[in-house]
């Protein structure tokens, strides 16, 4: 089974798969500087809570890798504290891109007193790896634990993409696939497109179809018809941001296939790494949601399909309420309700 390689240090560069060319073009890019980083994260060239937070930490080591080694180490922290708030400008709702910035921040920080210049550019960078790392462990953690739950069904239902393209390697929804794959367990995908920008479709169907996966492309609008009809055993999502009492911000669109899998009994899962917490927020209603351009409505991919001058409103994401959640996967177990307590045990464990 082939899983591609998301994001990787070269050495001297950032190497990742620029997605915005999925499926037509597989092409990996270099980004050596702290504006080509946030561009990418911008546009989407990497997207996925995890991989998003892995690439801030090497943004934020590129952006300190340009400042002068004979300055002093106030100054050094001034800066990176500006180039922190520039790349967390990029994003508004993924917290691992907060979460990996003030990680690799407050790194420095701690160092400022005791080594030079030079010494914390390296530690930073040692950071950078680690966050990467670590990624990959828990994306196979993840899998093996969400495997346990999801391996008396054969068909799953998913949304977006939250797969190794979304992560260093296995992903997090699709972790459980993977490690299924790996076991001799065949499941079979249904991966909804995912409008405007179609990740479903170009990029959870390409890496499912690259790894020999069984995986059948729905349009969004189908889920509820195909539960209706028996053709889903259980839905797994991915997450990028989870409030305290367990209400999960995610692409857009998965409320309603949560909507849908509660009206059909169908159990309902998000898989994400502890990271994607934030107990600052309280409730779903709390979470910043991103709003993107109209054009990738209007005139997504070059075509316009809407009338000139139309108002519209692109919200990247919505937010699922903890009680349509039937469980929250990850690397150190299968999170069940109450979400709220089970969450404190994860963060403080």
């Amino acid at each position: 089974m082939a899983r591609l390689k998301t994001i990787e240090w070269t050495g001297k560069a950032v190497r990742l798969i620029d997605q915005t060319l999925l499926p037509g073009k597989l092409v990996y890019e270099d980004i050596t500087n702290v504006k080509d980083m946030h561009h990418a994260i911008k546009v989407l060239k990497v997207r996925g809570a995890p991989a998003i937070g892995i690439a801030a930490a090497y943004g934020l080591y590129l952006a300190a890798s340009d400042f002068p080694d004979d300055r002093t180490s106030s100054d050094f922290l001034a800066y990176i504290e500006k180039n922190e708030r520039y790349l967390a400008g990029s994003r508004p709702t993924a917290v691992n891109l907060f979460w990996a910035l003030n990680r690799v921040k407050n790194h420095a920080h701690i160092l400022a007193d005791s080594k030079t210049v030079p010494e914390i550019k390296v530690s930073m960078l040692e950071q950078a790896h680690a966050i990467l790392a670590e990624d990959r462990e828990m994306g196979k953690k993840i899998g093996e634990h969400g495997y346990e739950l999801l391996k008396q069904h054969t068909n799953i239902l998913t949304h977006c993409n939250a797969g190794g393209l979304a992560t260093a390697e296995y992903g997090t929804a699709l972790a459980p696939i993977y490690v299924g794959a790996e076991s001799g367990t065949a499941f079979h995908v249904y991966a909804d497109e995912t409008r405007p920008l179609l990740q479903g479709a170009r990029i959870t169907a390409f890496e499912l179809q690259h790894a020999g996966i069984a995986v059948t492309l729905l349009c969004d609008n189908s889920a509820a018809f195909l539960m209706k009809r028996g053709l889903i055993d259980a839905v797994v999502v991915g997450a990028d941001r989870i409030a305290a009492n367990g209400d999960t911000a995610n692409k857009i669109g998965t409320y309603s296939v949560a909507l849908a899998a509660k009206a059909h009994s169908i159990p309902f899962y998000v898989a994400a790494p502890s990271s994607t917490f934030d107990p600052a927020i309280a409730s779903g209603e709390d979470i910043p949601i991103e709003e993107r351009d109209a054009e990738e409505v209007t005139e997504g991919f070059g075509r316009r399909t809407a009338p000139q001058g139309i108002d519209v409103l692109n919200y990247a994401f919505d937010v699922t309420p903890h009680e349509l959640i039937w469980g929250i996967i990850t690397e150190k177990g299968a999170l069940t309700a109450p979400l709220s307590e089970s969450i404190n045990t994860v963060r403080t464990s």
